[in-house]
């Protein structure tokens, strides 16, 4: 593996380039060789695999990545962390640095159309939704990323659980979510005020279709709209009362019960129900 980024180098390339971290991107660099190296050993990559990295902000990570891989697409925001990224990994042939908005981005194009597995360190205040554009492009065949603990439980949550929300169902309608291990907040520079987790997402071959994703997704936002509500109220809303009570029966569902209380699967029967009978 190539020599990586310690604290010392970080400071240095900060101080050399005259940036510093912005608390309000949520910038805290990766400082820890160990760290970098149990995160590559664990994303099981693949001499040929093409990787895409979103936020490589100094390279510390995409140093790690760059001996495993045939081509690193890096898609860096911010101008100044892709100039310090010329001395990172500059020397690099298989590392392109692409200077854009990743969520802004036809991330189908930036890739060359060639599938690629996303493995990052996510800007954490945008984690959520870079995610779900990644997903939405096919080329993205998978992710393994790093993103605050809180956001990573979020996404793995089953039912039951504290953590679950209409994040939880939109991400299980498409993909296996699973929660892999903690990063502590002392292996980046600054520390977060926050621990990490990194989080490994496969993509569900039996996915619902684009056209049944879109409705689905705007039935899980109807039902979440306010979670002390029952479902008869927040659906109500949206769909005729009568209508509503004949897809439920249908369904199986409990128009009684909170959304939260609700498996994907119910969703999806309710979402088909309401499709039969003229509604969705």
């Amino acid at each position: 593996m190539a020599t990586l980024l310690t604290p010392r180098d970080v400071s240095d390339l900060l101080r050399e380039h005259g940036l510093a971290p912005r608390k309000t991107d949520g910038q805290n660099f990766l400082v820890d060789p160990n760290t970098v190296r149990r995160i590559v050993a664990a994303a099981s990559l693949q001499p040929d695999d093409q990787v895409l990295e979103i936020g490589p902000g100094l390279g510390s990570l995409t140093l790690g990545l760059a001996d495993q891989v045939r081509r690193i697409v890096a898609v860096e925001i911010d101008a100044g962390l892709v100039r310090a990224l010329k001395d990172t990994v500059g020397h690099l042939e298989h590392v392109e640095v692409v200077h854009a908005d990743a969520l802004r981005s036809d991330l189908g194009t930036v890739l060359g159309g060639a599938p690629a597995r996303l493995v990052a360190n996510l800007p954490y205040a945008t984690a959520t939704p870079l995610l779900f554009h990644a997903l939405a492009e096919p080329a993205v065949t998978d992710a393994f990323v790093m993103v605050q603990r809180e956001v990573g439980e979020r996404w793995a949550a089953d039912v039951g659980d504290p953590s679950y929300g209409a994040v939880s169902i939109k991400l299980a309608l498409v993909a296996d979510v699973e929660v892999a291990f903690t990063i502590p907040r002392t292996v980046f520079i600054p520390a977060p005020r926050v621990d990490s987790v990194m989080v490994r997402v496969r993509r569900r071959h039996d996915a619902p279709p684009l056209a049944q994703l879109e409705r689905l997704t705007r039935l899980v936002d109807a039902a979440f709209a306010a979670r002390r509500k029952t479902l008869r109220n927040t659906l109500g809303a949206v769909v005729a009362p009568e209508q509503l009570a004949e897809a439920a029966a249908q369904a199986g569902v409990d128009l009684g019960a909170r959304a939260e209380t609700l498996a994907p699967a119910d969703l999806q029967r309710l979402d088909a129900a309401l499709a039969s009978i003229g509604t969705a």
